[in-house]
């Protein structure tokens, strides 16, 4: 996607700014207005947040309007919604595997493979291998990841990095050089404010 909005945006820098926020969000563009799913976005707070004028993202709309392959894909725009940001709070973990770009679906597959094996319950999967980005799989599993998992998944081939949120704080002791532990605060402030009296 990255590389059709370089082609037809490569001399609207400003433009392009805007048509790449509008994808990265899910936005949709139609009758000339800008919408997240059936609610409209108000030009002006769109504007300030990402940091144009109006008249850049009312031009920017009336340029996807009448280029008729932008027009298709941004009339069918819609946020994709996740449980990656809630999961750690509600007591479950995401694992987020960077992948080598060669090994992607090998990679893909092994992990949903052990997970599988361990009888790791798996409730979304959302992953992202385009071509500018690094390739990400994010896996929000039901509970916690056994240790073993978590061991196995850093010896598979094609493996980069490995990112657990976690609601446990003592996840940090399994960190390797490539892998990080990010434990949900809040999660813990509320279970020490439910076993205080």
């Amino acid at each position: 996607m990255m590389l059709i909005l370089e082609a037809y945006f490569k001399n609207y820098p400003a433009r392009r700014k805007v048509a790449e926020f509008l994808f990265e969000n899910g936005l949709s563009v139609k009758n000339g207005k800008i919408y997240l799913r059936n609610v409209e976005v108000p030009i002006s707070e769109l504007a300030r947040i990402i940091g144009v004028n109006r008249k850049i993202v009312y031009h920017t709309i009336e340029y996807i309007e009448k280029t008729y392959p932008l027009k298709l894909i941004f009339e069918k725009l819609n946020p994709l919604p996740s449980l990656i940001d809630v999961a750690p709070l509600m007591g479950w973990e995401v694992l987020e595997i960077e992948l080598d770009k060669e090994k992607y679906l090998q990679g893909f597959s092994q992990v949903l493979g052990l997970l599988h094996q361990n009888g790791v319950p798996v409730m979304e999967v959302f992953s992202r291998n385009l071509r500018e980005e690094p390739t990400k799989l994010y896996i929000v599993i039901d509970g916690t990841l056994p240790v073993e998992v978590f061991v196995r998944i850093k010896e598979m081939e094609g493996f980069r990095k490995l990112i657990l949120h976690t609601p446990e704080k003592d996840k940090e002791k399994y960190v390797c050089n490539y892998c990080e532990v990010k434990y949900c605060p809040k999660r813990i402030l509320m279970e020490r404010l439910a076993s205080t009296p």
